[in-house]
């Protein structure tokens, strides 16, 4: 298997790994990948974290099969990678991103489509795409356009410089980066703290956050929003132990509903 995956006390971890390729997608994988995120929904998990093996994250797609001047790259972005990254965008859950080493193409936007990015201070991250005379993709533009600005995101895509775990955090491309040997204890430790938490609600400002993002929502709208998302939340029983927690004095336990 090219994916496995462990479902532990609430918090699911799906690992890439195909090692001696630098964990590079190919449509086998792909495939592996969409069997594990309909297992993890099924078992509505309340956390994800993913993660590579090996010595990095993943190095994109696998070209080793590409056949340039034939194949239908607009059909193998539409079919095979697209669905991965909106499936992690779309996750129910939050999401965390364990990356060290290559970070490339669809393993970038693997990556950036989670919740909570941490990267080794000496991952590789960025488009390389310009060295094959291809587009970036996996939502890179979107990614890096929302969170370096259009002429940072240029310059990265006309250049293909790959950016440090160290300069990606910098930049506030990723969220923080880390020692290489502490990055899957300390985004696991995260992950599994998250997952304890009042996840119904942290799933409310999941949504909002996409809203935002995706219809522009100014700040009026944004505070309709987050009132009807209170609302929400304020029929949950998270809700009511939360508040009688606080009322008590005692620390909450919180169940994700």
């Amino acid at each position: 298997m090219a994916v496995d995956l462990t479902i532990s006390d609430s918090l699911a971890e799906i690992v890439l790994n195909r090692p001696d390729k630098l964990n590079a997608i190919n449509e086998t994988m792909a495939k592996e990948l969409a069997a594990a995120f309909e297992r993890v929904e099924r078992a509505a998990v309340r956390a994800l974290l993913l993660r590579g093996e090996g010595a990095g994250f993943c190095a994109g797609r696998d070209l080793a099969d590409a056949d340039p001047g034939n194949e239908d790259a607009e059909a193998i972005l539409e079919g095979m990678v697209n669905p991965i990254i909106k499936r992690i965008a779309a996750f129910p859950a939050p999401t965390f991103a364990a990356v060290q080493g290559a970070c490339l193409g669809v393993g970038l936007g693997m990556a950036l489509a989670c919740d909570v990015v941490y990267c080794a201070d000496d991952a590789k991250i960025g488009s390389p795409f310009a060295r094959i005379g291809a587009v970036l993709d996996s939502g890179g533009h979107a990614f890096f356009a929302a969170r370096l600005g259009s002429h940072r995101a240029l310059e990265l895509i006309y250049t293909g410089r790959l950016l440090s775990g160290l300069e990606a955090a910098q930049w506030g491309l990723v969220n923080q980066s880390l020692p290489k040997e502490k990055l899957v204890e300390h985004t696991r430790s995260v992950a599994a703290q998250v997952a304890h938490g009042p996840t119904a609600a942290f799933a409310e400002s999941k949504r909002l956050m996409r809203r935002i993002d995706e219809e522009a929502l100014g700040l009026f709208a944004v505070l309709r929003c987050e009132a009807q998302a209170q609302g929400a939340a304020g029929r949950t029983a998270d809700y009511k132990e939360g508040i009688g927690a606080f009322q008590q004095k005692r620390a909450p336990r919180f169940v994700g509903r």
